[in-house]
């Protein structure tokens, strides 16, 4: 996350600026199975916490364990639709990162891709490399970090079920996202349920840290 600690200051400027003068948007891919239903909720819930309108769009493939998922919210003064543009996306939050291939029609310029290190293999097809992806995708723009964060939750929490949410808090503490951490922080309390929300409460604290020592 070298990069996105180095330029998280210009960055959160940046979207506070622009969130100005339009709407933030962000689109979320993954497969099946990873949670982008629970992060796109805590992400409303956030964005409402603050006080911004907000609508949020299911997109394919909810229903197919392992399959392709893209969600997408945007949030702002006023929202009149869900669904984030050809090249308007702020933010693309990669779960898989072959999914961030496909993802790459949202991307302009000045998107930032936020992508987990996880590539999961698609039956009767080669995976395509990390460095393919990344070296692809910088074809769009400059701003893309990859994040390990299987890994690191793996290592710290015994379980890599959570780095969507790590991934998501580390967005918001390093202020790629404009949002302010403790509506954040309120948003996981309202989204998750109450068996799994001391997990993702140290998820968040274990993305707090690293955010800070980066």
């Amino acid at each position: 996350m070298k990069k996105t600690a180095k330029g998280s200051q210009k960055r959160a400027a940046a979207a506070r600026k622009s969130l100005g003068k339009k709407n933030f948007s962000i689109v979320i891919v993954g497969t099946g199975g990873q949670g982008l239903i629970t992060l796109l909720e805590i992400l409303a819930n956030a964005a409402k916490n603050q006080g911004y309108d907000t609508k949020t769009s299911e997109l394919h493939g909810l229903s197919q364990r392992g399959g392709s998922v893209e969600v997408h919210v945007k949030f702002g003064k006023k929202i009149y639709s869900p669904l984030v543009t050809k090249a308007s996306a702020d933010l693309i939050l990669g779960l898989e990162m072959q999914e961030c291939l496909k993802a790459a029609y949202f991307a302009g310029p000045n998107t930032h891709f936020l992508i987990n290190k996880n590539i999961t293999p698609i039956p009767e097809q080669t995976p395509i490399p990390a460095g393919t992806i990344v070296k692809n995708l910088s074809k769009f723009t400059k701003n893309i970090d990859v994040v390990d964060a299987n890994a690191i939750c793996q290592k710290a929490l015994e379980t890599s079920v959570v780095s969507g949410t790590y991934l998501l808090s580390l967005a918001v503490l390093t202020g790629v996202i404009p949002i302010g951490k403790e509506h954040f922080k309120q948003a996981i309390k309202q989204s998750i349920a109450p068996k799994y929300l001391e997990l993702n409460e140290k998820t968040y604290k274990l993305a707090e840290t690293n955010a800070k020592t980066k």
